[in-house]
């Protein structure tokens, strides 16, 4: 069961970590290149806190962005920001997420995120935590996979795992980082493929934040992942 309380603390602590970590940067870091291709850092920071503002959007029944060319012009409008400002942006953003989470609510409604996507309520606190966490790892300041929550890497194994199974294009899939076995892509009575490696490698490789070369594939080549 989903434990929003919960994972709303976790975004918080996720979030604080993150900011910590951006402090200390410094105006010319903020402008170089973060591990997104085409995003600087300052991109990076800018989408977080747009990010949760359009989250409170959803959790308050408003459309999450009023279109998506307004969403990506308002994160290059506020990238090149110096950094007092984009951690300033980023903390006041995150407070506006905690306050609307804070707020009496009926948990199992569905509401709509982009381009269609409903989801619970329930889920939207997991859903930023994974945006503070991977985009964290997105900076390039020291912060890695490996150093992710092990509840988090899990959870995000099993969300990725999820949004590809049934996909046309990624073939029955095995994963396994020895201890426990995860299974996506088509439909089918056996995977025709088993991938190994470490959890921190199996999320890179589904987040496509690693491109799978620490992993090990049995029975075929290791598939190759649609974009989220």
């Amino acid at each position: 069961m989903i434990d929003h309380a919960r994972d709303l603390a976790s975004v918080q602590q996720a979030t604080e970590r993150l900011l910590s970590a951006a402090a200390e940067l410094d105006n010319a870091d903020v402008t170089q290149p973060s591990r997104l291709p085409g995003w600087s850092r300052g991109h990076v920071l800018a989408h977080l806190a747009r990010n949760a503002d359009a989250l409170v959007n959803v959790l308050q029944g408003r459309p999450m962005y009023v279109s998506a060319e307004a969403r990506d012009a308002d994160i290059e409008r506020d990238a090149p920001r110096p950094l007092d400002e984009q951690l300033a942006d980023v903390r006041a953003s995150a407070e506006r997420f905690r306050e609307a989470g804070a707020a009496p609510a009926d948990w199992t409604r569905t509401v709509e995120l982009r381009n269609g996507v409903t989801d619970s309520a329930s889920r939207v606190p997991f859903r930023r935590w994974v945006e503070v966490e991977l985009h964290h790892v997105d900076l390039g300041v020291g912060y890695e996979l490996e150093d992710l929550p092990a509840e988090f890497t899990e959870r995000e194994i099993d969300f990725l795992a999820d949004r590809f199974t049934g996909h046309p294009d990624v073939p029955p899939t095995r994963l396994t980082d020895g201890t426990r076995v995860w299974r996506t892509g088509r439909e089918a009575d056996a995977p025709e493929v088993t991938v190994r490696g470490s959890r921190a490698d199996l999320l890179g490789w589904l987040a496509g934040r690693r491109d799978g070369s620490a992993l090990t594939a049995e029975g075929g080549p290791l598939p190759s992942l649609p974009p989220l």
